[in-house]
């Protein structure tokens, strides 16, 4: 890992190898949180991004509850815990599924990250709702609400959950 952004850095509390946090999942994930943690959380998405590790669903699907829930509550609050973060999971994937994990490059500058404009994709996705979004709101949004609507409206995600993410934050 040659480069982190400190974008992905999160306030944490110890426990264990690796530190962790509140559990941080967002209502709109509500659906697939409950039954077992089936989908990857946004905030373990985060985290893949900022450690330069792409974790697949099949990966997901053949970890336990329990490993799905450390991998959530883990804390990145430096490079070490990112680097640590990293570690722990390609050796989870390797020890799951007898491969090694797939490697991301991390972007130094995500488009969720640049306060001072919003995305284009995420403008022209609230527009199609008639509703918009003020830098205002943009700018007072946390990392991870910026990250996970970014996310919501990429063209690879289904954006069903865009308008409640929208909700949730206060922005519609």
């Amino acid at each position: 890992m040659n480069q982190v952004y400190t974008a992905y850095l999160q306030p944490h509390r110890a426990f264990g190898g690796l530190k962790k946090i509140a559990q941080n999942y967002f209502y709109f994930e509500e659906d697939f949180i409950e039954d077992n943690v089936r989908c990857i959380p946004m905030y373990v998405r985060f985290k893949l991004d900022g450690c330069g590790i792409k974790l697949k669903l099949s990966e997901w699907s053949k970890m336990s509850v329990e490993e799905r829930q450390q991998l959530s509550a883990a804390a990145c609050t430096t490079n070490q815990d990112l680097l640590q973060y990293r570690q722990y999971l390609q050796q989870l994937i390797i020890q799951r599924t007898g491969q090694p994990a797939t490697e991301l490059l991390i972007d130094p500058a995500p488009v969720w990250s640049n306060i001072d404009e919003l995305p284009q994709q995420l403008k022209e996705q609230v527009a199609q709702f008639n509703w918009s979004i003020s830098l205002y709101q943009w700018q007072a949004l946390s990392n991870l609400q910026r990250f996970a609507l970014v996310k919501l409206c990429s063209s690879a995600h289904e954006n069903k959950n865009l308008p409640k993410a929208i909700k949730e934050f206060g922005l519609a």
